[in-house]
């Protein structure tokens, strides 16, 4: 079996496969960009696979002419910027010790002690420089059956690196075939040893959660994440009953990890996730909003049109309510207009406290009626 697409093809990677290739050693796409041209999904980051030390790496990279950095050399990772594509190049490698957090590993030149390593079957998958593909675990089938499982026995990958557990999840909604249901083993295995999530750190966790909850439907995901104990891990107080509604209510609508968040609770989300201070203020808006009555145009005015929309859809999941007519126009024409009154209207008859009294009176007025009156009514 063959994959194909422009990345693969790209002047610049293939000039950099030729490099590595002639000066003796043996390179491979493995991972996400293999996992993804094979499902016909698209491709982003490029990792490469090597038998080639990190120092041989950047050695034929510099001849080739194209930049290396050694980004992760300490690990076997070399980062190589070929005519504006970004290749990360890692020598084939084992693990010799690991504390749920970090791995010490040792070099090989053996691909199928590499593939062992990972963490699921289907990211175990490599194809060389023309595309042909190589499944040294018997990967293949799981990856086109959508069928997520662990490479080998699940509680061993997981004690090598506890995120693996959400990652387990977060695959599970991005891959993973609803139909099959989760692996069973894996999900025991996940149960058992959530505990060791406590340990990683939360800049971790919160990249990962942003990710799952931006799946296509992150839903049955996070139910089997509250259910097996592992969401109590990860965000205390959290509830995944209203991320179903949400999903069927957002139709076609982009994904998005915040209007997901804020349906499915929790505690302390700038602490438990990572959130920086301006994600933190704009979802502590968002989730006042969902409580106000104000009209979706009004949301579209505070919040803008994209969380205008996140707080009309979260609004309706959370009430298990339709959707107004004709809403979206609604939010559209919020976030286009602009407040009639300015402060100047009122002075100088008008200053200080009072002031700002009177145009916040006027602007609830203006949004109590759907953003309909006009300057000189709102004066008059």
């Amino acid at each position: 079996m063959k994959i194909a697409g422009a990345w693969l093809t790209h002047s610049g990677t293939q000039a950099l496969c030729a490099a590595m290739q002639a000066g003796g050693y043996r390179i491979f796409f493995v991972g996400g960009c293999v996992r993804n041209a094979l499902l016909d999904e698209t491709v982003g980051d490029l990792d490469l696979a090597t038998d080639a030390l990190p120092d041989q790496v950047m050695r034929l990279a510099e001849a080739a002419g194209f930049k290396a950095i050694p980004t992760g050399i300490d690990h076997g990772t070399v980062t190589v910027l070929a005519k504006g594509v970004t290749h990360e190049i890692t020598t084939f490698r084992r693990d010799v010790q690991t504390d749920g957090r970090h791995a010490v590993v040792a070099y090989s030149t053996d691909i199928a002690q590499d593939a062992a390593r990972r963490d699921f079957t289907m990211n175990a998958i490599y194809a060389d420089p023309a595309g042909e593909v190589i499944d040294p675990l018997g990967g293949l089938p799981d990856l086109l059956a959508r069928r997520l499982r662990f490479v080998g026995d699940p509680a061993l990958r997981i004690r090598e690196d506890y995120l693996r557990i959400l990652r387990f999840f977060r695959f599970s909604a991005s891959y993973g075939d609803p139909a099959l249901g989760m692996d069973a083993d894996a999900l025991a295995a996940c149960a058992e040893l959530a505990d060791g999530i406590d340990g990683l750190s939360r800049e971790r966790i919160g990249a990962e959660m942003r990710k799952l909850l931006s799946a296509r439907d992150p839903a049955p995901a996070l139910a089997s994440m509250a259910a097996s104990g592992v969401l109590g891990h990860v965000l205390t107080g959290a509830d995944p009953r209203y991320l179903a509604p949400l999903v069927h209510l957002e139709g076609n609508a982009p994904a998005r990890w915040q209007r997901r968040l804020v349906v499915l609770g929790g505690q302390d989300w700038g602490d438990a996730l990572r959130l920086s201070r301006a994600e933190q203020g704009m979802m502590a808006r968002l989730r006042d909003q969902i409580g106000s009555s104000l009209s979706p145009a009004a949301l579209g005015w505070k919040l803008g049109p994209e969380f205008g929309t996140d707080a009309l859809l979260a609004r309706a999941a959370l009430l298990e309510s339709p959707l107004p007519a004709q809403w979206q126009e609604d939010v559209s024409r919020g976030a286009e207009s602009r407040f009639p009154v300015m402060a100047a209207d009122l002075m100088p008859q008008l200053s200080g406290p009072a002031l700002g009294a009177t145009l916040a009176q006027l602007e609830s007025l203006w949004l109590a009626s759907d953003l309909r009156l006009s300057r000189d009514e709102l004066l008059g």
